[in-house]
């Protein structure tokens, strides 16, 4: 009789063992689910507060403003270049500046401050060697127009770019230039 007992107890001790196993699993997987929450369990429990929320609209503002800023950017470079090859083609043509070429050149100098001054630059620099004559300083502001809408493309947009600056830089002073080489009406 007292190995049915032993026996009895044994597996009495076993099933209390089995029990006690999945009742500790039980709890562990409880705990981890309970840690783990769905993020749709964290809205209903969390409400999203209006200061985040205007944050984040704020946020978002800022990135389509720097987008739409960066884009004029590009815009004015692409027209700057469109000037500076149509006064320079016009000039081979007709050997002289027409009103509207000049009109174009005060155009394309405004672009060139909007672009520099986009770009975070402030300071004109002289040309160490500037042209002396019309036909060069004009072929020059065509090509440095297109080098400069070329960079200013390829520049990204949160990043200061001291080529744009100094190309923008230079093509200012070429206008000056051209517009002193331009004999009076």
């Amino acid at each position: 009789m007292t190995k049915n007992r032993f026996m009895l107890f044994a597996t009495f001790a076993r099933a209390m063992l089995i029990v006690g196993l999945m009742g500790c699993s039980y709890g562990v997987s409880a705990a981890q689910s309970a840690q783990q929450s769905s993020p749709a369990d964290k809205d209903k429990t969390e409400a999203i507060s209006p200061a985040s929320m205007e944050e984040e609209m704020r946020a978002k503002r800022a990135i389509k403003l720097a987008e739409k800023e960066y884009q004029q950017n590009v815009d004015r470079a692409r027209d700057l270049s469109a000037l500076g090859a149509s006064v320079n083609t016009s000039f081979k043509q007709k050997s002289y500046l027409g009103r509207d070429d000049l009109k174009k050149l005060e155009k394309a100098e405004k672009l060139a401050k909007a672009i520099r001054n986009a770009a975070g630059g402030s300071d004109d620099n002289e040309m160490k060697q500037p042209p002396k004559d019309l036909a060069c300083a004009l072929s020059l502001l065509a090509e440095l127009a297109e080098s400069l809408k070329k960079n200013v493309e390829k520049t990204p947009k949160h990043v200061v770019s001291t080529t744009v600056i100094d190309e923008a830089n230079v093509l200012l002073e070429l206008t000056r230039i051209v517009r002193a080489l331009v004999p009076n009406p």
